[in-house]
């Protein structure tokens, strides 16, 4: 007779019971299972309860409270080359700042630099978002007690806006409308405005005054001038207190080595000149391409007034302390004096040390041949005054900033002897 029954040595089944083409679970091992879920919800209830209990649980972030004595600046573009550098000497001045940038021409690795510099709760916060989302910069306004705005975040290649002018419509004119919306709905009653001596276009006279005639004739220069008018417009019947600062070509670095210039790689072709001298000394390009010989300079070769990013910086800081409700300070920052591009790059092979090959081509689209500005007016309403016009000093600033970050802020070298 088989034996249908189970043994002494078998072991009973933890499987579900089959009867009748029907399973049902094993009680015991359902038991265990609410059991778990039971004990899972009790400590969540209790970690819930003694986080209230924080004295942190419910306390506002600083960055969302107006607070005596401290003035929170939001800084738009502020991981960008004069951003970054703005948000640091403001930084180190006391005031709190928050950067928005949305990183497309701006650098992370000069935020961490900001961040390892100011770790202190409350100084420094970083929001990436893009100045065209307005429901993005609303949120952002919303969520933060702003006392002033500096308005930094831009494209600002004078070549790539005859190639994409409506990239350079969007970005400076529709951008600056978003920041200026978001400010009248949340009451931020003060705008210090990047904008820039490409606003006047090529001059008849020069020194270039506040009074010079706008007519710009590239369309980053008219991307700027709308803007500029549009914050014009508003102010007239507002109790905003507005300074737009029109500021020519700028050069050099921190002087202590923390930050410094590092577009990308694709708009190489686009940059500033200072970059361009620091490539060709660095073997990235061949040599320098010097574009436009046949202007109507000393030398054949454009002029420009280079200011260099430590005084630019001080010009804003000043603009902020002197900004008053209600009036609009319109201000020329440069030296006053004006350089070649041959001059300039005579003082870059000096900087470096390399004697820069270079190659002269015909013009560039868009360009002028003489720009400097009189800064009479900065000098006498805001105590302002270019420190550092040595343009080789300035060059070698920068340049070891260039050799020490060869990746740009990707990852930091030794500096070389």
């Amino acid at each position: 007779m088989q034996n249908i029954g189970r043994t002494r040595n078998q072991p009973r089944s933890n499987r579900s019971m089959s009867l009748g083409g029907l399973d049902y679970a094993d009680p015991k091992r359902k038991s265990n299972y609410v059991g778990k879920i039971l004990l899972a919800a009790s400590l969540t209830a209790l970690c819930i309860i003694l986080l209230k209990q924080s004295p942190t649980f419910n306390t506002p972030s600083p960055f969302s409270l107006h607070e005596e004595g401290v003035t929170h600046v939001l800084v738009t573009g502020g991981a960008g080359y004069i951003g970054s550098h703005a948000a640091m000497r403001l930084l180190k001045d006391g005031y709190r700042v928050t950067i928005v940038d949305n990183l497309s021409r701006g650098n992370l690795g000069a935020v961490k630099v900001l961040q390892e510099l100011f770790p202190e709760p409350g100084r420094l916060q970083f929001i990436y978002a893009d100045l065209g989302d307005a429901k993005a910069v609303n949120k952002i306004f919303s969520e933060n007690a702003f006392d002033a705005v500096m308005h930094f975040a831009a494209v600002a290649y004078v070549g790539e806006s005859t190639m994409d002018p409506l990239k350079y419509y969007h970005n400076i004119t529709s951008n600056t409308l978003v920041v200026l919306e978001s400010m009248a709905a949340h009451e931020v009653k003060t705008l210090i405005y990047s904008s820039t001596c490409a606003t006047y276009g090529e001059p008849e006279k020069m020194p270039i005054t506040e009074d010079t005639p706008q007519v710009p004739i590239n369309p980053y220069g008219k991307a700027k001038k709308m803007a500029e008018d549009i914050i014009l417009d508003f102010s007239k019947n507002s109790d905003m207190a507005v300074m737009i600062l029109r500021y020519f070509n700028v050069i050099g670095s921190d002087p202590d080595g923390r930050l410094g210039e590092a577009p990308r790689p694709e708009l190489r072709e686009h940059g500033r000149i200072s970059g361009a001298c620091f490539d060709a000394a660095r073997g990235i390009i061949p040599g320098l391409k010097v574009k436009g010989t046949d202007y109507r300079t000393h030398d054949g070769t454009c002029i420009r007034d280079y200011i260099d990013v430590t005084d630019l910086v001080d010009a804003h800081v000043k603009a902020l302390e002197k900004a008053m409700p209600g009036k609009v300070g319109i201000y020329n920052v440069g030296t006053g004096k004006g350089r070649s591009v041959k001059e300039f790059v005579e003082a870059c092979k000096k900087a470096t040390s390399v004697n820069i090959k270079v190659d002269y081509l015909p013009r560039r689209p868009g360009d002028y041949a003489e720009v400097f500005s009189d800064p009479t007016k900065i000098r006498l309403e805001l105590n302002w005054t270019a420190q550092h016009t040595d343009l080789q000093h300035s060059l070698q600033t920068a340049w070891r900033w260039q050799k020490a970050h060869r990746n740009g802020y990707g990852s930091p070298l030794v500096m070389a002897s």
